[in-house]
């Protein structure tokens, strides 16, 4: 009976913290919806991008693993990988030995101390490295020796499972698996892999083209065919099925970049054109029913963005950031406006209200009120 009784206050010490976030995500979704477009040069005290000193601006982060807010990895060019412990204080510079050559572009974190990180591009160049201590040693646990693969994004589902895709090989998208928190990796059988399309791919632009939500759900987002696509699989990576989404490809430049579910089936697509002189009409779309429909924002952002992350605790309200400005939605993607015009490549928010932002010229930021 005592530990029934202690499991009966830890569940509703557990809920009534749960409503504690809810509400104060609630009274900081009030104050973002009451804000008008561009409100950081209107109202400085209003919720606000709030740049951190990283120390380097050589260094372009694409990278972002949100802890909570205080604990944030970011990964970018030249193998840099930095961490922060103290909400962006200061930075530790964590960057796996002998990498300086290589493209990080993605990086999931499980806590402080354990994260893994994926180098992009073709051949030996798409690696994957692994840390339990906080970045003081790393682990190279895979190294791509297809000439014809390139790995994009990674994504888990647990601290266990987790995935990562590579650009069509053979006519395919191939998956690799992990079952040991990235100790390991595997490729899974292409079976169940639809056929890619004539020069579909995706976006290495904010390790964002892959990502799970709950236990076997994963979806990923493509583009540079003649239609941008996302590919939906139910059962870790075994099987696919794959729809065309409303946002505009036929050119290697354009598709679906990022995607984000806060759930198993309400879900967002951003994407684009990433060009800085060529338009990104139709730049965003919904889905309430797993991805096997999609349907474009009414309201989009005015250009292309990159990265898109729901806010904790809401159902409606998401931020969509890209090099030239970050939106808010808080319908749930149907609409979206201007909230800040600095230039972000991905974005990440925790369930303890923490958002924070990465980008070109070593920017990292987070959101405050």
């Amino acid at each position: 009976m005592r530990r029934l009784g202690k499991t009966r206050r830890t569940v509703r010490t557990a809920r009534k913290s749960g409503r504690v976030a809810a509400a104060a995500c609630g009274a900081a979704l009030a104050v973002l919806t009451a804000l008008p477009a561009q409100a950081h040069t209107a109202r400085p005290t209003a919720p606000h991008w709030d740049l951190k000193e990283t120390g380097t601006t050589a260094v372009r982060f694409r990278g972002l693993a949100a802890v909570d807010r205080d604990t944030a990895w970011v990964a970018g060019t030249r193998g840099t990988v930095l961490r922060t412990s103290d909400g962006g204080r200061s930075w530790r510079n964590v960057s796996p030995p002998g990498a300086a050559d290589l493209q990080f572009r993605d990086i999931e974190a499980f806590d402080a101390r354990r994260a893994v990180v994926l180098a992009i591009g073709e051949g030996e160049a798409s690696r994957v490295y692994r840390t339990e201590d906080g970045g003081t040693t790393w682990t190279e646990s895979f190294r791509n020796t297809d000439a014809h693969a390139f790995y994009d994004c990674l994504t888990f589902f647990d601290r266990r499972h987790g995935l990562a895709m590579s650009d069509p090989v053979d006519g395919k998208f191939r998956i690799l698996s992990t079952g040991d928190g990235g100790r390991s990796w595997k490729v899974l059988p292409n079976d169940g892999m639809p056929a890619a399309l004539a020069g579909e791919a995706g976006f290495a632009a904010s390790g964002q083209c892959l990502v799970a939500s709950g236990a076997k759900d994963v979806w990923l987002a493509t583009g540079g065919a003649a239609h941008a696509r996302v590919l939906h699989s139910s059962d870790r990576g075994l099987t696919w099925s794959a729809t065309e989404s409303p946002i505009p490809a036929g050119d290697p430049a354009r598709g679906v970049f990022a995607l984000a579910f806060r759930d198993r089936t309400h879900g967002l697509a951003v994407g684009g054109d990433y060009r800085a002189d060529q338009p990104s009409p139709r730049s965003a779309a919904t889905t309430g029913d797993a991805g096997r429909t999609w349907r474009p924002s009414a309201t989009p952002p005015s250009a292309y963005r990159s990265g898109v992350a729901w806010l904790p605790h809401s159902r409606s309200a998401a931020l969509a950031v890209g090099p030239m400005g970050t939106d808010l939605t808080t319908d749930a993607g149907r609409t979206w406006r201007t909230l800040d015009t600095g230039s972000y490549d991905t974005v990440d928010c925790t369930p303890d209200l923490g958002c924070w932002a990465a980008g070109e010229q070593g920017r990292v930021a987070r959101l405050e009120n």
